[in-house]
Order: structure tokens, then C-alpha cells, then sequence
């Protein structure tokens, strides 16, 4: 069964996906910067390798995006600390990781290079590294394949196996499994995700499996500590602020009006308003549309957080989310009605009761929080006017849902020093 995947993934899949990707770099900027990067790729790896040295031990660690590598900055800084002469290689699929982190504990950052055999063959032989380390998912057939023909240790953490999964679907999951036996270990998020990854791979020398937790909840914590310190007050004494964070445009249809309407109830209320991508299109069109309604809109342009005392701020820099959170008292998180929602963790440490589309089953700390009561997934304008109305309303409600969401987050810590310590031991 492994030579049939290997087939269909190097004469169909691979191939099919190389002639999608050029189709949308004729479109799509991030897309054309990619493949650039990744041309560049074994360049900046061969570099590297003449700088390694015999006492070095190198590992490659691997991050989707900007998003994942959050999940691999404790762990990285974690096993430098036990790893002195360690050289850390972090390989990016998307240009949000590559062009945003920004890292001391890095040695070589670079574009994963190509998923052709002969492509990764190339990165494996000059780099030799002791273990190959993946953040979630992201994970490539070829890369693995390879890992394991040589003998390199793979590792995948924080791994999610959302209950409907397609990995576990007839036919496709022979493929899968193909794939996911050639780990090592795999260290999950939670139970649930132990079981279904369990029922993947089971058979003879299948990998090392253990439930080990998300370390993006201590990375959160980690840069929440020095807001903690500056913002001791109760969380009802900020602002009564709403603070609606990485937008896309498939949320704006179902909480822009609803938003209005609560702003219009609610005087006292703001709204600090951040895209996903803060381009100068989005921003106008949120600014003209709440204009439209009557509300006076500013716009933050400086990596400064200085929030302009009228009803709506409009956020055109990157790198503010986290410390505006601190800022308001309620949050909505984007990204649940297209592709995913963004990072829920960072409002609910901040101590905000967190709202949320419906794509949001893939991620471990939506529903930690809907359980607790600190997160609350919406479908429709009129589920987040409802839920907005009470938080404002009812104070007592709203500080049970602002101490559940944070409650979330430091009942998951520590995962981070297990992983370390399971890359190690393993």
C-alpha cells in the first residue's frame, strides 16, 4: 500500500497540485512570493550546512504559518535551553511565517522546499538533521517518506484529529495512514485525538503515541505575562470595548450590521475593528460603511497602541492584536466562516469572553472554551446580537464568561515542557 500512495501522490496528487499553485500565482501575490521563496530554498540550505559542525545537532522544525510557529516557540526555546549546541532549522509554508518571526533560537529560517522527491533527497542529504519536527499539521508525504528511509526520527505535536475527520475516511485513509505511520512519535492534543490517530496508524511498529497538550497555551501565556503586570485592574474598568480581530471578508456580511445595531443600542460602547489583512480596501470599506451609520471612525496607522476616543477605531499595522485585547472587554475572532477562525487564545487570556463562526471544530481552545462558558460560537447576525446584548447587560454574566475564557487557558498549560521532553526522550 505504501508504493501505491507513493505513486498517486507523486504522479497525481503532486502534480496536480504544482499546476494549481502556478494557475493561482497568476492571481494571488502570496502565492507567486511562495514559490519564490521555496526556488531559494536549498540555496540557503547548503549555506547552512557549511557552517555546521561536528559537535552540532540539528533539528528541523516545521510551522505551516505564523499561527503554528506560535505552537513552536516554547518548545524551541525550551530544548536550546537543554541543547546548547542544537542548530534549529524552521522551515514556513505560507509567507505570514516567514516574513513575521522573528527568532534568536533560529539558525536557518527558510521556505519548505518543494515536496518533489528528488527536491527533498537534496535538503535531506545537506542537512542531516537528528529529527524532523512538525507543529499540527502541514504535514508532507515526500518529507516523511524520506525521514524514514534514511532514519530520521519524525515528530508530530499538537496534533488535532477532529471527530469527522477525512483522514479516516475509506480509501483516503490507506493514504493517510501510509503517511502517518512513517512518525515516529505523535504527540496529540487531547484524548479524543489520541484515539482517532490511534485508530489511523494501529498495526506493527507504529509510533510512539501520547497525549501532550498544545504549547501554544503556554506561549500565550509567556507573552501575556508583561500585559498581565501593566493591566492589574478589573476587567470592568476598561473601556467598553468590543474588539473584533482578524476579519475576513465572509465575516463582515454576518457582523457588520449586527455591530452597528448593538453600537447604536449600547452609547457607551466602541469598536476597535482589525482585518486579517489590514489592506487599504478593507479598511475603507469598513470605514464607510460604519460611517454610513453615523459613527465617527479613526484610523490606528502606528505600531503604537493608543486607541482615539470615538466609536469605531479602524487598524490598518500588523503585530497589535494581542495588546488591543487588553483594551476592551468583549472579542470577536475571525476567520469561522471561511477558512478557520484565528487565534482564540490570546483575547481569552486578556480576560475577554470570546465569540466565533462555525469553523472552528479544528481547533482545541474553541471548544475548551464554549464548554466553559467563556466562548461562544455564532451563525447568524441575530446569535451575535443576542450574545453581545447579555454580556453588556448583565455584569454578573459577563465576569463568570470573562473568568471561564481565562480559566481556559491556564488549565492547559505545560505542554510545552512535555513535548520538550518527549523530543528528547522519545
Amino acid at each position: 500500500m505504501n508504493l501505491i500512495s507513493k505513486l498517486i501522490y507523486n504522479f497525481i496528487l503532486l502534480p496536480l497540485l504544482m499546476i494549481l499553485t502556478l494557475i493561482g500565482a497568476l492571481f494571488n501575490k502570496k502565492i507567486r512570493t511562495g514559490i519564490s521563496g521555496r526556488l531559494k530554498s536549498i540555496d540557503s540550505l547548503k549555506e547552512f550546512s557549511k557552517q555546521l559542525k561536528p559537535r552540532n545537532i540539528c533539528y528541523w522544525f516545521h510551522a505551516a504559518s505564523y499561527g503554528e510557529y506560535e505552537q513552536i516557540r516554547p518548545v524551541l526555546a525550551g530544548l536550546k535551553e537543554v541543547e546548547l549546541h542544537a542548530k534549529i532549522i524552521v522551515s514556513f509554508f505560507s509567507p505570514s511565517g516567514y516574513n513575521n518571526v522573528h527568532d534568536d533560537h533560529i539558525d536557518c529560517k527558510i521556505y519548505l522546499p518543494f515536496d518533489f522527491p528528488w527536491t527533498i533527497r537534496k535538503a535531506m542529504k545537506l542537512t542531516r538533521p537528528k529529527k524532523l519536527i512538525f507543529a499540527a499539521y502541514d504535514i508532507w508525504p515526500n518529507l516523511i517518506w524520506s525521514a524514514h528511509r534514511r532514519k530520521i526520527h519524525a515528530t508530530l505535536f499538537a496534533a488535532r484529529f477532529v471527530k469527522g475527520t477525512k483522514k479516516l475516511k475509506p480509501i483516503i485513509r490507506n493514504f493517510y495512514r501510509s503517511v502517518y505511520r512513517c512518525f515516529k512519535t505523535i504527540y496529540t492534543v487531547d484524548e479524543s485525538d489520541y484515539l482517532r490517530v490511534q485508530n489511523l496508524i494501529k498495526g506493527q511498529n507504529s509510533p510512539v503515541l501520547r497525549v501532550l497538550g498544545n504549547p501554544r497555551y503556554d506561549q500565550v501565556k509567556y507573552k501575556a505575562d508583561k500585559f498581565t503586570v501593566a493591566h492589574t485592574e478589573s476587567v470592568l474598568d476598561r473601556e467598553r470595548r468590543i474588539v473584533a480581530g482578524s476579519v475576513h471578508l465572509e465575516d463582515e456580511t454576518v457582523i457588520m450590521d449586527a455591530l452597528a445595531e448593538i453600537l447604536k443600542k449600547h452609547e457607551d460602547v466602541s469598536l476597535v475593528w482589525v482585518p486579517h489583512d489590514p489592506d487599504d480596501s478593507y479598511i475603507s470599506r469598513a470605514e464607510t460603511f460604519f460611517s454610513k451609520h453615523g459613527f465617527e471612525c479613526k484610523r490606528l496607522e502606528k505600531k503604537k497602541v493608543k486607541i482615539p476616543n470615538v466609536r469605531v477605531v479602524l487598524v490598518s499595522v500588523v503585530g497589535l492584536l494581542s495588546r488591543l485585547y487588553w483594551h476592551g472587554q468583549i472579542a470577536y475572532i475571525g476567520g469561522g466562516f471561511s477558512t478557520g477562525v484565528h487565534n482564540t487564545m490570546e483575547p481569552a487570556i486578556a480576560r475577554l469572553p470570546v465569540l466565533f463562526g462555525p469553523r472552528n471544530k479544528q481547533f482545541h481552545a474553541t471548544g475548551e472554551l464554549i464548554k466553559a462558558g467563556g466562548g461562544f460560537e455564532v451563525k447568524t447576525p441575530d446569535d451575535i446580537k443576542t450574545i453581545l446584548d447579555k454580556l453588556l447587560l448583565d455584569k454578573d454574566y459577563f465576569l463568570k464568561c470573562s473568568f471561564a475564557a481565562t480559566d481556559v487557558i491556564h488549565q492547559n498549560l505545560g505542554s510545552a515542557t512535555r513535548v520538550v521532553r518527549g523530543i528528547i526522550r522519545d
